[in-house]
């Protein structure tokens, strides 16, 4: 289906093109985006944008206001952060700072939302108001905590935000969004069993062996999911490190041994059940076998819960370019994603756009170091932004 801001989008992709290349070139770990920050800023000026710096440090807020009458006002957001991952594209435009590259596309997304910052500022046929919101920081750095802490929805009152984010296992040219909690809450947990120690192998019989434990929890952590956490509900716990001991010193029993994880979960009570149960297990277990245990629960970002009328918005902000065939509904995500402190704090939504582009409709997945986001779906994100806004405040 034609929209006119496809068609605009695709008059600038040389442009717009090279922006998110640039910004690929040179990527920045979160509370880092200086270089990012700065170029946003100066892109939103150029196009005659109000334009709000340091907002959470480096966030970056762009007003633009329509020519008609309304008081109605939506927030989109992008974030602009990279991961620790050495890059293996082997691409011209592959980054230039070693151990640091953009994995996750967000990169595309700064980009589509500058192209949409054009389309609306030259098309400002609305009633009411847009905040387009740059956010630092989203891959676990705390960027959406900072910008809310500093005042964002009081600073730039918002009726409603929408996130966007690319999905390189789902066809370029599809969407896909799904009501209710549809990331899970990120959270991790860190037990640490202690006893006495001793000799492996003269007088084990002396000592309370922080190992037997530690092997027991890990065991029991999945009676968790499969025993208390309802077979209609859904989580996970996966360990990620157990330390302890020395590999130069096997037959000495540890006397402290760490083991830490991750949690995931889509509600409240689920939530609160793991963290409660983890620290049974790890103290009980512990008791049992002469040890003690100091068990951590640290909470992350909560799930990302879409709210059913901005949904809709989405939906037919999406449908309007692609058609209804062209948008489905995605299963919960275990992944997690911080725009869910936005959804807290206002109603929204969060959309996924295809960026599969291999035989099959996929291509190499986030978070990994032979991800290159998919310069092709610019115009199409660009217009799904615009869309939101036709929706929500009317207009060309």
């Amino acid at each position: 289906m034609n929209h006119p801001a496809i068609e605009g989008a695709k008059r600038w992709q040389s442009e717009l093109t090279a922006i998110r290349r640039d910004i690929h070139a040179h990527p920045e770990l979160g509370m880092e985006e200086q270089r990012t920050a700065e170029l946003v800023a100066r892109e939103l000026r150029a196009l005659g944008i109000e334009v709000t710096e340091g907002v959470g440090k480096l966030g970056v807020v762009g007003t633009i206001r329509g020519t008609r009458p309304g008081q109605r006002v939506i927030g989109l957001r992008a974030d602009m952060d990279a991961l620790q991952i050495t890059e293996q594209t082997g691409l011209p435009h592959a980054s230039q700072n070693t151990g640091v590259m953009h994995a996750c596309g967000h990169d595309g997304h700064t980009t589509m939302l500058l192209g949409a910052a054009r389309w609306l500022a030259e098309n400002r046929d609305f009633a009411g108001t847009v905040h387009l919101i740059f956010q630092p920081a989203e891959e676990g750095r705390g960027g959406a905590r900072a910008m809310l802490a500093d005042g964002l929805f009081e600073r730039f009152p918002c009726d409603a935000v929408y996130g966007l984010h690319n999905k390189p296992t789902m066809p370029a040219g599809r969407f896909a969004i799904r009501s209710g909690p549809a990331l899970a809450a990120a959270d991790r947990f860190e037990v640490t069993f202690r006893g006495t120690g001793g000799h492996g192998g003269s007088t084990p019989h002396l000592a309370t062996d922080v190992t037997v434990v530690q092997a027991h929890f890990v065991l029991a952590l999945q009676t968790i999911i499969g025993r208390n956490v309802p077979a209609v509900e859904a989580a996970v716990l996966s360990v990620g490190s157990i330390q302890g001991g020395s590999p130069i010193s096997p037959n000495v029993m540890p006397a402290e041994l760490v083991v830490t994880g991750t949690a995931r979960s889509y509600t409240p009570g689920v939530r609160d059940l793991l963290e409660r149960r983890i620290g049974e297990l790890a103290n009980g277990l512990a008791t049992a076998h002469g040890c003690t245990a100091d068990a951590r629960y640290i909470r992350g970002v909560p799930a990302t819960v879409n709210h059913e009328e901005q949904t809709d918005v989405a939906r037919a902000a999406a449908r309007a370019l692609v058609g209804a065939e062209g948008v489905g509904t995605h299963a919960p995500v275990t992944g997690a994603e911080d725009f869910a402190l936005m959804l807290e704090a206002r109603p929204g939504a969060f959309m996924f756009i295809g960026g599969g582009s291999g035989p099959d409709g996929t291509s190499p997945n986030l978070h990994t170091p032979h991800f290159d986001f998919n310069d092709e779906i610019i115009p199409l994100g660009v217009a799904w932004w615009a869309s939101v806004v036709q929706q929500e405040l009317g207009g060309a």
